[in-house]
């Protein structure tokens, strides 16, 4: 395929929602290849996908297999293959506690754990191959809404990389050998204020021009590092002065040069794809952070929550040096609008046209003019009483936002609020879906499963 890209002229610098693939990259309305698929931006208008269905009732499911284990790993899809990660506990029924509470406590299971690949055949859920990358006892404790194999899998169509935290990076073929794995020994995600609750890894690797592109902030040691996706060789590492985060990188190209784009709380920034070094920083806003950065016309997209505040940041190219606002300023020279309590705290954001769709963990939607600012609406998905943690996609002119009690809410995007269905998956659900040749694919707490025309 060729180069797809979308590149704006801003302030005299280029911004691309690129991800700079060669002609063997990845297709779109074909493959999704890491979390929320192409350069994270979670759409694809290829092809018409469902806006009705029922999987209790088999109504509009291609088909629907099951996963051992648990696993907050969304699907990720190459061609006709379609991959997840599990975390297979000894304990018959592991606790999943979803919705919204305020326990920081660990789940602490020391039973001994099988860490898996899986993958399975796009057209009809059979599987091709599953891989055991490790079994032993967890190193670290997860919280109990999350999963010892939270991470989303990412591959390039040659190699599958798979991230379980502690338990190590690991590298497959298509076919299920084994290329090649990396140990990083103790890597604590848990809350900063109270260091004995642990809560489990979960950013998620991605790959771009041949580098594995990896962030790990934990308790001790935070770190961005890139790797040589063929050998898994080191090719640089740059230290983070951060709390723990869940948010996983993107790659975007910023004032000419290829970034690492980072979520944060004490550092948000960009650092040089080629080298590491950091090109800009700002600090501040929630303290938990977990949403991935987007780009869309010729701005960067960064939204955090937890603690005095929820912003979001609209950040323009010419991003250099400190950026970071000043009490009471919403914008400056390198910020082109913000709102310091309008962010989202699980949920990675979305633009889809001329929008940008912010839906915090309690279901409340807030739309804004992705150029502007400018707030179009607010609505609230559900009752107020679901979670939601799966990040939003879109397709066909909808956009599908799913609960962690199972029922996917589609919204039709435009600049006033409409819902246009309900639809239930029958679990609990707290990975983001994937969309390929359309077909929706949703990993529940035990099943893959695919909606779509059979």
């Amino acid at each position: 395929m060729k180069k797809t890209s979308l590149t704006l002229l801003l302030l005299g610098a280029w911004v691309s929602t690129s991800v700079a693939q060669s002609p063997s990259g990845p297709r779109a309305g074909v493959d999704w290849p890491s979390f929320r698929g192409i350069a994270a931006r979670g759409v694809d208008d290829a092809r018409p996908v469902p806006a009705h269905w029922s999987v209790p009732e088999g109504k509009g499911v291609k088909w629907k297999v099951p996963v051992a284990g648990l696993g907050h790993s969304s699907p990720v899809v190459w061609g006709n293959v379609v991959c997840t990660a599990s975390a297979i506990s000894g304990t018959p029924d592991p606790q999943l506690k979803v919705g919204l509470y305020g326990d920081i406590g660990s789940v602490l299971d020391t039973t001994e754990h099988k860490w898996m690949v899986a993958c399975f055949d796009k057209a009809t859920g059979k599987p091709r191959w599953e891989r055991v990358a490790k079994t032993g006892e967890p190193v670290i404790k997860r919280h109990p809404k999350s999963t010892h194999a939270s991470s989303t899998l990412a591959t390039d169509g040659r190699h599958i990389i798979a991230m379980f935290g502690s338990e190590g990076m690991y590298a497959y073929s298509m076919n299920g050998e084994l290329l090649w794995k990396k140990e990083f020994g103790r890597l604590d995600s848990g809350f900063f204020m109270v260091p004995e609750a642990q809560w489990g890894f979960a950013s998620s690797p991605i790959i771009h021009d041949g580098r594995v592109i990896l962030q790990a902030d934990v308790q001790k040691g935070s770190f961005v590092a890139a790797f040589d996706v063929r050998t898994g060789r080191e090719l640089w590492r740059t230290e983070r002065g951060d709390v723990p985060t869940w948010s996983t990188p993107a790659v975007v190209s910023m004032n000419g040069r290829d970034q690492v784009i980072v979520n944060g709380w004490k550092h948000i920034g960009g650092y040089d794809l080629e080298t590491g070094k950091e090109v800009w920083r700002m600090t501040g806003g929630g303290d938990i952070p977990v949403p991935t950065p987007i780009a869309a016309h010729g701005l960067v997209f960064i939204t955090n929550a937890h603690g005095k505040f929820a912003p979001i940041y609209a950040i323009k190219p010419t991003a250099s040096g400190d950026i970071t606002l000043k009490d009471g300023e919403t914008s400056n020279a390198h910020i082109a609008w913000s709102y310091m309590r309008d962010g989202g705290y699980m949920q990675t954001p979305i633009v889809y046209g001329d929008i940008l769709y912010v839906c915090r963990d309690n279901g409340v939607l807030s739309a804004f003019d992705a150029k502007t600012g400018t707030r179009h609406y607010q609505a609230r998905l559900g009752d107020g009483k679901t979670g939601f943690s799966a990040s939003p996609v879109a397709a066909g002119g909808r956009l599908y936002f799913t609960s962690e009690d199972g029922d996917v809410y589609v919204v039709k995007a435009g600049t006033t609020y409409e819902l246009l269905a309900t639809n239930p998956l029958g679990e609990v659900a707290m990975a983001t879906p994937a969309i390929s040749e359309g077909t929706l694919l949703f990993r529940t707490r035990n099943h893959l499963v695919a909606v779509g025309d059979r």
